[in-house]
Formats: C-alpha cells, sequence, structure tokens
C-alpha cells in the first residue's frame, strides 16, 4: 500500500468514524428530547437539515486530520499514544484526561470569543448561530474555518500529552456528550448538580444556552474558568426564553453579526 493511499483510507475511515458518532449521539439524543419535551423542535425542520449538512461536512474536516495523525502513529511511531497501561504510572491516566481537557478548554474559549468578532462571526461563525435554538443536531453545525480550529486541536495534544488509548476515548466521549446535550435545549444535569458547588465550575446545557440567547458571554466549553476570569460568564439560561430573531432582537441580545440597523457591528 502506498503512503498516500495509506493516508487517504485512514481519513476515510476517520472521517466515517465522525460522521457515524455524530448521527448516532445526536440522533439519540433528539429521540431523548422528543420523549422529555415533546414538540420542542417542532417547526425546526428546515433548521434540523441545514445543523445535518454542515456537521456532515465538519465530519471530514475533523476526519482528515484524525486519519492523518492515526496513520503516522500506526506506520511510524508518531504522536505520545502509549498502548502499555504500565508505562506510565496509573495515577498518570486521569490526570492526562483532565490534562487534555483543560487545554482543549482554554483553546475553544480563546477560539470562540475571537470569533465572536464582527469579521471572524460573518465569515465563519454565524452559521453555527444560525441555529435559533440550537438542536441536538447542532453540536457539529460549524463552517468550515470554525471546524478546523475544532479539529486540530486533539491531534495536536496527542504529540504534547502522553496518553493511553482508554484515555483518548474518554477525552473524545466527553467532547462528543458535552457537545451534543449543550445544544439540545433541556438540562439533562439534575438541578443540585448545575445549581451547586461543581456547576459553579463545570458547564452544562444551562449555561451554554445563555451564550446562544446573549451571544457575548459564556464562551466556555467545559469549564467556567476562563469565563469566570475574564469577566464573560453570565450564569445560566432560561430554556423558557423566546431566542432572538431580528436583526433589531438579535443586536439587543449582543450579535456582534449586526448592529441596530442591520449593519455589520464593530463592537468585539
Amino acid at each position: 500500500m502506498t503512503m498516500l493511499l495509506g493516508l487517504f483510507l485512514s481519513a476515510l475511515a476517520m472521517t466515517l468514524i465522525v460522521a457515524v458518532r455524530y448521527l448516532i449521539v445526536s440522533g439519540g439524543f433528539a429521540l431523548a428530547t422528543r420523549a422529555h419535551a415533546p414538540g420542542l423542535y417542532a417547526g425546526q425542520d428546515v433548521q434540523i437539515r441545514s445543523e445535518l449538512f454542515w456537521s456532515l461536512v465538519s465530519a471530514a474536516i475533523y476526519g482528515v486530520p484524525a486519519g492523518i495523525v492515526a496513520w503516522g502513529w500506526r506506520e511510524h511511531g508518531w504522536t505520545k499514544v502509549y498502548t502499555d497501561l504500565h508505562a506510565y504510572p496509573l495515577w498518570w491516566l486521569p490526570v492526562s484526561i483532565l490534562l487534555c481537557l483543560v487545554a482543549h478548554d482554554a483553546w475553544f474559549y480563546w477560539t470562540h470569543r475571537w470569533m465572536h468578532r464582527p469579521k471572524p462571526f460573518k465569515l465563519a461563525h454565524a452559521v453555527h448561530h444560525a441555529s435559533r435554538p440550537p438542536t441536538a443536531w447542532a453540536a457539529m453545525s460549524f463552517h468550515p474555518i470554525e471546524a478546523l480550529t475544532g479539529a486540530v486541536v486533539i491531534p495536536t495534544l496527542v504529540f504534547v500529552i502522553p496518553m493511553h488509548p482508554i484515555a483518548l476515548g474518554v477525552v473524545l466521549s466527553v467532547m462528543t456528550l458535552m457537545g451534543v446535550t449543550n445544544h439540545m435545549g433541556w438540562e439533562m444535569f439534575p438541578r443540585r448538580l448545575v445549581n451547586g458547588p461543581a456547576g459553579r465550575w463545570l458547564i452544562t446545557a444551562s449555561h451554554h444556552e445563555r451564550h446562544h440567547a446573549q451571544y457575548r458571554c459564556n464562551y466556555g466549553l467545559y469549564f467556567r474558568f476562563w469565563d469566570r476570569l475574564c469577566g464573560t460568564d453570565r450564569g445560566l439560561g432560561d430554556f423558557t426564553a423566546k431566542p432572538a430573531k431580528s436583526a433589531k432582537a438579535r443586536a439587543a441580545a449582543g450579535d456582534p453579526g449586526v448592529a441596530a440597523g442591520g449593519e455589520p457591528s464593530r463592537a468585539g
């Protein structure tokens, strides 16, 4: 097998894995939403089709770098992924998971906040915020530029942080779970967790809902650390509130892509 063919097949396999994972997890939580809150997604068929389209495009963008890195690890020993569970102390397994999540969260916060500046928002991030309100299918509904900023994170971190496949699997599972559940329109975690001490530092759907309602706050992915440190944490959202639709309403909510008159805003 030639190198190019090997790279192509690895990238194709990873793309299919990401796409199928998305369809299964998002589809599962869409069904859970139908059971938990019947009619919540009523009238959003066109939006959901758009979310599916952009998410499947994103699956390819996520799959290509992951496939290249997987091929390099398998063929040439790239990355710091190790298969011998005892190559590092067992305590390193949870530590590596936490380090990866913390690094991913920091990258996400700052790239996400940058994408809420007027030009990047109009160019790319507006695709994600076109879901008003988002559904369980919106987890990967990104413009290709935004998808690329997310696709490089884990493939880069495995060159920096020694990780066992178990740890990598946990990180990818958390990433997938939070990406879907934070957009599905209701809170699956118990209120005692969300409103308790842990909820002051962990991001769930209640926290991310306010980001989609007000735009200029709650930029984090897993943890509220950067939002609290940088003064962008606005607390938990309200799932009963109606999403901003008009340009005027969106500007009032803080959408950086529009001003009150519908023109691009220069605030950022």
